[in-house]
């Protein structure tokens, strides 16, 4: 068997926070390979990116995932007990839940939510003398995915709760106050979604046999017990809180429109083909996860390395979506790739790789894709702003990684009718 290169550094977790989305391709590029040895968070980690390491790392034989974030990731982002701590026929079952909830029937009602409680927000960010739309989207977020969820939320709760599940996500990875934070956050939303999900179970509260909150509330494990009251309210956050963090995305889109007023022009001709394809080239090309871990459940070779039992392995999915190899000039923003093909299932992991239903990939990437698809026409036929024109570049050394004024805007009108048109030109890359 050949060696896996190994940095010489005794332990390399502080250049993994100074640069996340970047660390693992960075130093696949410099030691030529696709696969290294690190010493992360004091433990043996190999690295890997691209397509091949993508199918091995989502083969369910090979890898598994429990034990395999770091336990303060586990108890801020994801929650104790959910879904991605789960393997084989228990992850499974757990999963086919999540995926009865993403009907499109279901999804165009959040669709539906989510651009009514845009177009409330619009009214307000008229008389705004400046609008963070990071912020704004993750308010409109939270009213539409409760709302949708069948999740009870007064009006004196909006903020609170906005705050609370905005942290899971944004919070998670930092360190310092920003962890201390998101753990205050987790217990807090626990405590809240534990409540209502009692209240569903003693009938306190009606809400749709049909909703999510009802559907999770009422799942039974493969031993045909309900879930615990605790390990229920993790699930039905685990939909709301990956639906608020699409405020990432969304934020994102608008700022890829400012540096690329050529795409703007297309999405107002209405062409479904090129919204989806700008939207797929923003999950391509902008950061949201880094990179996903997991455990070698059973010793295996792959292009002549060991791959021992109990071995903790990362997968570069920032520098995989970046890879040279799959993406002709990676570094170009260039939407009409998508019009020429689609990816398979290992080659575009901006939410994880592989098959919904048997693997770890995110089953939320609909909602996620039909969301987006929303606030690029929002953005493009719905209103007009200006962009304040300062700390505009993306900052890679936060998870997530976001303009580093969260895309303030102002001079905010509404727009009534846009004519169709339709750019004649090829587009052409452009570095944003």
């Amino acid at each position: 068997m050949k060696p896996i290169p190994k940095l010489q550094k005794w332990d390399s977790t502080l250049d993994l926070l100074r640069d996340p989305y970047r660390f693992i391709s960075r130093n696949c590029q410099s030691n030529h390979t696709d696969l290294f040895e690190a010493r992360l968070l004091l433990q043996k980690t190999y690295c890997m990116r691209g397509q091949d390491a993508a199918r091995i790392f989502y083969d369910p034989d090979l890898f598994c995932r429990a034990g395999a974030a770091p336990k303060a990731v586990m108890k801020t982002l994801f929650g104790q007990g959910g879904v991605q701590s789960l393997d084989e026929e228990d992850h499974r079952h757990r999963k086919q839940m999540f995926l009865s909830i993403m009907t499109p029937e279901k999804i165009e009602r959040l669709n539906v939510l989510t651009e009514h409680q845009l177009s409330f927000a619009l009214t307000r960010w008229k008389e705004m003398r400046e609008v963070s739309l990071y912020e704004e989207f993750q308010r409109v977020l939270t009213i539409a995915v409760c709302d949708w969820a069948g999740v009870p939320l007064a009006d004196s709760e909006v903020g609170q709760r906005t705050k609370q599940l905005t942290s899971l996500f944004n919070d998670a990875t930092k360190i310092g106050l920003g962890h201390i934070r998101a753990r205050l956050a987790r217990r807090q939303a626990n405590k809240w979604i534990t409540d209502i999900i009692q209240q569903i179970r003693d009938k306190e509260i009606s809400i749709s046999t049909q909703s999510p909150a009802y559907t999770i509330a009422w799942h039974r494990d493969l031993k045909n017990e309900l879930l615990e009251p605790q390990i229920a309210a993790v699930e039905l956050l685990n939909l709301l809180r990956p639906v608020v963090a699409i405020s990432v995305y969304m934020t994102l889109i608008a700022h890829a429109l400012h540096f690329r007023p050529g795409c703007r022009e297309k999405l107002q001709s209405n062409s479904d083909e090129y919204v989806k394809a700008f939207v797929q080239e923003v999950r391509r090309y902008y950061p949201f996860f880094p990179f996903t871990a997991a455990i070698v459940q059973t010793y295996f070779e792959w292009h002549g390395f060991e791959f021992p039992r109990g071995q903790r392995v990362l997968l570069d999915l920032y520098g995989t979506d970046h890879d040279s190899r799959i993406w002709k000039e990676p570094e170009l923003f260039q939407p009409e790739r998508f019009l020429i093909r689609e990816p398979n299932l290992y080659e575009l992991i901006p939410q994880g790789g592989g098959e919904y239903a048997l693997n770890h990939r995110c089953p939320g990437e609909w909602i996620t894709v039909s969301l987006m698809k929303l606030t690029a026409q929002f953005l493009t036929q719905k209103v007009r702003y200006q962009v304040r024109n300062r700390k505009l570049e993306i900052n890679f050394s936060q998870m997530p990684a976001l303009p580093r004024d969260d895309m303030r805007i102002h001079s905010v009108r509404e727009i009534k009718s846009v004519p169709v048109t339709v750019s004649p030109s090829q587009s052409h890359g452009v570095r944003i």
